[in-house]
């Protein structure tokens, strides 16, 4: 299993975003609304109503929000992250909603550490939202993950959408923040992402729609698997690090590894991540 000490050096060098830093604060957001349409997204993707009698593995469990759906929709989970504060988050949710229960096991770990893999065993349902991306080895994580699905089991993930020249500029700017003091790194954030929401809000003011902007907003977690708004935008600027894909890429590497695609939700070419489910033929 992956050190602690290496995640804390990684981060001290700027090779790494505190990806449980953020987390931490998201927690205070939480809530039933918010749990509901984690729930919801879940089952949405994965075409099911509950996950009864089914083993549900969350790689890069972040805040725990996932890991708790799916224990709501009846599955053993057990979820692991690399970043250490991630690891206490889903503890704390998991503390706060299932004390005690045996059911579900929150671990220090990490998605490019085969060994720790091949003890956990296969899972009806492998989860990795967003998280792959960011380990600095992603096709390694990809080919991990496979294995790690049971026979006739689900894999769903969520990668970052290969968009060219404008995702090697987020590399630039991902790289500068994560070089930058702590307390510079949110006015960094704000600068690089104002201009961006500006045109936005702009376009839906020609429009003579700005309602519609502000809804949006306020309305986030409703349209985006109960997440927050802010702690998403500092997720996405600090992310690091940060590899992407397009979704054909994606398709032929699982379907090669005898998987097929179930569901495929893109996000246009545009910014953010594509979402995949496949299944396991055999």
């Amino acid at each position: 299993m992956t050190s602690a000490k290496t995640h804390e050096q990684e981060v001290d060098s700027g090779a790494r975003f505190k990806f449980g830093e953020n987390w931490t604060r998201f927690l205070s957001l939480l809530d039933e609304e918010r749990i509901r349409q984690a729930i919801d997204s879940l089952k949405a993707m994965l075409e099911v109503d509950n996950l009864e009698g089914k083993s549900f593995l969350d790689i890069g469990s972040g805040s725990g929000l996932f890991s708790l759906a799916a224990k709501r929709l009846g599955a053993k989970v057990i979820s692991f992250d690399y970043d250490p504060q991630s690891v206490a988050c889903t503890k704390e949710l998991k503390r706060r909603y299932y004390e005690g229960d045996t059911s579900w096991q929150v671990d220090a770990g990490s998605v490019l550490d085969q060994e720790y893999l091949n003890k956990l065993g296969k899972f009806d349902i492998v989860y990795s939202w967003g998280v792959l991306h960011h380990t600095g080895a992603m096709w390694t994580a990809l080919g991990n993950v496979a294995d790690s699905v049971a026979p006739r089991g689900k894999l769903f993930i969520a990668l970052y959408n290969d968009q060219g020249g404008a995702s090697k500029r987020w590399l630039k700017i991902k790289q500068i923040y994560n070089k930058l003091p702590a307390h510079l790194r949110p006015i960094f954030a704000a600068c690089i992402y104002f201009p961006r929401e500006l045109r936005f809000f702009l376009i839906h003011l020609v429009r003579r729609q700005p309602l519609k902007y502000f809804s949006t907003i306020i309305n986030y977690n409703k349209t985006s698997r109960g997440m927050s708004w802010w702690y998403d935008l500092i997720d996405w600027i600090g992310g690091y690090p940060f590899e992407v894909s397009k979704p054909e890429q994606i398709f032929d590497f699982y379907k090669n590894r005898d998987f097929r695609l179930i569901a495929l939700r893109t996000c246009a070419g545009g910014l953010g991540c594509n979402e995949f489910v496949f299944q396991r033929n055999s």
